[in-house]
């Protein structure tokens, strides 16, 4: 889009690059007046001017991340002073490879934002994702933007959130990003919001499935996946005796993961897993800057599959795939069109 504004080209790319994280619905935006605090809604297009003028402090910005059934981002609102919940979120969604980052709100709390390919993905997944980490650290009750699956004749904008980087409460430490081992400010905003990695939609689809958190979309009831019994393929599947036998080179961790939970189907101990992974990761040829995974990395991952009655088969995940075989009977009953790479 092309700016609508007299500014500087930096202010160009501030703008750009916080409209690629913190855009949702075109038309309409949430309004918050700091010196009266009044907040209502603004029906108009959301211009390259009302993000400037955010982020210069003259008016809160307050985005309707949901559009139509898709959205960029998922925010969970920690609306109390104790960082510790919000931290155990960002330890949570690590754990299952998503980048979530902490924000200090503009008052007591903290808000924990995950952010998706900027093609957006399904809102339904995003929140069953965030819901289903809420419940794990155990705050169900903490609130989750966006607040609805879809929009539909009936809720035509949702609910927007106070967007960050506003005016001079940056200066404050608030409305900032932090980093969740000390809680201080990334000492240059703009530098961290470039890094931040993106989530596609696969990835929401892996934690689904391996939780079973997949329930009828109110727009596509037909997409609940249906797991068969560990008891009728007798051991492993064919993708994981494949991983175990050959080791792998991407995706170590989320493959540990999987084996772990494969392993405990099949009756081994958590300590003799582990003796198992631990064999396994000598085999690895890894090509990511991360390195073998170690030690530490194989008895966390074994401890958390253990930890919880898992019992997805990872079929449509990346570390996955490229072991699937058509002679998988879990394959056939879930994902019959799935092509095999050997």
């Amino acid at each position: 889009m092309k700016p609508s504004g007299p500014f500087s080209p930096s202010a160009y790319r501030k703008i750009a690059l916080f409209r690629s994280f913190f855009s949702g619905l075109p038309h309409a935006y949430g309004f918050r007046d700091p010196k009266s605090e009044r907040q209502f809604q603004v029906k108009r297009p959301v211009t390259d001017q009302v993000l400037f003028d955010h982020l210069k402090g003259k008016h809160h910005y307050g985005v309707y991340l949901l559009n139509g059934g898709r959205t960029k981002a998922v925010a969970a609102d920690f609306d109390a002073p104790d960082p510790s919940p919000v931290v155990k979120f960002f330890d949570a969604a690590r754990h299952y490879g998503l980048a979530a980052c902490i924000e200090k709100s503009k008052s007591k709390g903290f808000h924990a934002w995950i952010f998706f390919e900027t093609a957006a993905v399904s809102a339904h997944k995003a929140r069953l994702v965030a819901k289903h980490i809420l419940a794990e650290i155990e705050n169900p009750d903490v609130e989750v933007f966006p607040k609805q699956d879809y929009l539909d004749g009936k809720i035509t904008s949702g609910n927007y959130i106070l967007a960050p980087l506003f005016g001079e409460l940056v200066s404050e430490g608030k409305t900032v990003f932090v980093d969740p081992a000390t809680l201080a400010p990334y000492p240059d905003q703009w530098e961290f919001l470039s890094q931040i990695k993106r989530v596609p939609e696969s990835g929401l689809d892996d934690i689904i499935e391996i939780n079973e958190l997949a329930t009828p979309s109110p727009t596509a009831s037909s997409d609940q996946t249906n797991f068969i019994p560990i008891s009728n393929l007798f051991g492993l599947p064919p993708c994981a005796l494949k991983m175990l036998r050959e080791g792998v080179d991407r995706y170590q961790r989320v493959s540990c993961f999987r084996l772990a939970v494969h392993l405990k189907k099949i009756g081994l101990s958590c300590d003799m897993a582990q003796a198992v992974l631990k064999l396994w990761a000598e085999k690895n040829r890894p090509t990511d800057p991360k390195g073998r995974i170690t030690e530490k990395e194989i008895l966390a991952q074994t401890v958390y599959a253990y930890s919880r009655p898992y019992r997805g088969y990872g079929c449509r995940s990346e570390a996955v795939l490229p072991y699937c075989n058509t002679s998988c009977r879990v394959r056939k009953s879930q994902n019959p069109s799935l092509s095999p790479t050997g």
